[in-house]
């Protein structure tokens, strides 16, 4: 570390490479931080998290119970033991809490004065965060496993959302309706995940085993149906050509740079693809355990090299490199199954990890 410094110092080296390199050393070193703590709210499993990327500051959580929570992650009594309150809650008594449970909340990602949620209650709502109400709600027929927005739009304000219909809905925030209908898969979509490289650029995970990726401007829409043999005949059968799992497809997660996509399927494996060209890169992690019956929320590293990837494995978080596969360490704590992690860069060292 002290060649960085020195190099850095000297104006021989990319003031990047000593950030990507103690970022790395920290992720590297990563364990239970028994001095940090986040305030019990929630009576029953957390499915979600989100950190807003504005100031990194502030975290949603959305749990089983149907409450959301909004937590601030500054120390500002800067003693080296303390616990991150919760600021507020939709809570039981709400007017208009989710009935059921909460499957995803996301951040606006421009402002915190407003953020998402969706539920297994059919609903996707619009809260203000200074208000703490809703401002607007999108009703479907089935249950909704999960939406996001696009982390990079300027265009758009759209919102993809995967339901227990094989159609993939986009909501228009500008128009408050669902402005567009992506139409391929033959089961329930349990995961959506805008590109953070290209705004217009798509990927949807469905039960059906198939990922496919969606240009929304094009009136076919989809661009590729990812294929685990590359375009390969498959020995076992003509049914699994043009799936990427032999199973279902419930996790799906961009690389920083949005050049790859990771997604893991029921059959226990992870398999990362050119965003592309939609190439299976072969990258082999092993075994990766997949128990969810619904979606599984798993998250990459940015700003390190190499980069991570953070999944829930059990009762535990696997931590792989991305690009060559391998189990760097588990980080344990967790007494219950591990339903959702989430990275929190600004600090270079926060992880935050819920379980179920």
């Amino acid at each position: 570390m002290l060649a960085f410094i020195s190099a850095r110092q000297a104006g021989l080296d990319d003031p990047l490479r000593l950030r990507r390199a103690e970022s790395t050393r920290r992720v590297l070193s990563l364990e239970l931080n028994k001095d940090r703590d986040v305030e019990r709210i929630h009576g029953s499993g957390v499915n979600t998290l989100d950190i807003e990327p504005v100031e990194g500051r502030y975290m949603l959580s959305g749990g089983s119970d149907g409450v959301i929570v909004l937590y601030d992650l500054e120390n500002f009594s800067r003693k080296p033991c303390y616990t991150c309150k919760a600021i507020c809650s939709v809570g039981r008594s709400h007017p208009d809490v989710h009935k059921f449970s909460v499957e995803t909340v996301q951040w606006y990602p421009r402002d915190t004065g407003m953020f998402t949620s969706s539920s297994f209650d059919k609903t996707l709502k619009i809260w203000d965060t200074n208000t703490l109400q809703p401002a607007d709600v999108f009703n479907f027929e089935g249950t909704v496993y999960s939406h996001h927005m696009s982390p990079v739009a300027t265009k758009h304000c759209l919102i993809a959302v995967g339901t227990k219909s094989p159609k993939v809905q986009l909501c228009d925030l500008k128009s408050g309706s669902c402005s567009q209908i992506l139409q391929g898969h033959r089961q329930e979509v349990l995961a959506v995940a805008w590109s953070p490289r290209y705004e217009y650029v798509l990927a949807t995970a469905s039960a059906d085993s198939r990922v496919k990726l969606w240009d929304v401007r094009r009136a076919s829409g989809c661009l590729i149906t990812l294929d685990q043999y590359n375009g390969e005949k498959s020995k076992a059968s003509s049914e699994a050509a043009n799936t990427a799992h032999n199973g279902r497809v419930n996790g799906l997660c961009f690389t920083s740079d949005g050049l790859h996509l990771l997604t893991i399927g029921t059959d226990d494996r992870m398999r990362l693809w050119n965003s592309s060209s939609g190439e299976n890169t072969l990258v082999n992690y092993g075994k990766v355990c997949n128990e969810s019956r619904k979606g599984l929320k798993f998250t990459t590293s940015t700003g390190c090299d190499p980069e991570f990837a953070f999944v829930p494995y059990g009762s535990t978080i696997a931590v792989y490199t991305i690009y060559s596969g391998e189990l760097i360490t588990m980080l344990r704590g967790h007494y219950n199954t591990v339903d959702c992690c989430v990275f929190q860069p600004n600090f270079q060292v926060s992880e935050v990890f819920k379980r179920i």
